[in-house]
């Protein structure tokens, strides 16, 4: 009798994948580390000659904006939090589910909101509402995806309005001149 073998699928063992954007804030960093290290730069005299001057946080102007700007200031920070929670999380269990539920109403409540804050350098509206538009869309469509069990598709999308809606937009937020310049200069 011939002998039989039967193949017995293992289970693939795959290494974490790394997220192309941390190569670009690596680069970047790294970047600015050399030309501050090569180039000698006094960075007190810098900052001192372009009139930046940290200082410990000084939230009286978050207190003294209007209700929207208030309530988009603190639902971004409860949205950032809670997103970083979410991605420390295991996925799928009942608190990433509860809470993506949650944090999809804070960032689609930090979207909305910014549609009424505007006035930067007299515009109505400027490039930091095409990240809100975008977010609009795209955090439901992440929902969806979730829905379908479409994980990879969700993780993306979830991920880039993560990454681009809050992080990118937050750092956008401290322009020369907002509000949040001027709560730490």
């Amino acid at each position: 009798m011939d002998s039989i073998k039967t193949a017995v699928a293992l289970p693939r063992r795959t290494l974490p994948r790394f997220p192309g954007y941390l190569v670009g804030v690596i680069v970047t960093a790294t970047a600015i580390a050399l030309t501050i290290t090569f180039a000698h730069i006094d960075l007190g005299s810098y900052l001192a000659s372009l009139r930046i001057e940290p200082h410990w946080p000084d939230i009286s102007p978050i207190l003294r904006a209007s209700p929207v700007v208030q309530a988009h200031v603190y639902a971004a920070l409860l949205a950032i939090g809670l997103g970083a929670a979410m991605m420390l999380s295991r996925k799928g269990a009942r608190f990433h589910r509860v809470a993506g539920w949650i944090w999809v109403g804070l960032i689609l409540l930090v979207a909305g909101s910014s549609l009424f804050i505007t006035g930067l350098n007299g515009d109505r509206w400027s490039l930091i509402h095409l990240l809100s538009g975008w977010t609009m869309i795209a955090a439901p469509l992440a929902l969806l995806a979730a829905r379908r069990h479409k994980v990879a598709q969700h993780r993306r999308a979830m991920m880039g309005v993560f990454y681009g809606g809050l992080l990118v937009a937050g750092a956008l937020a401290f322009i020369p001149g907002r509000i949040l310049w001027n709560v730490f200069f």
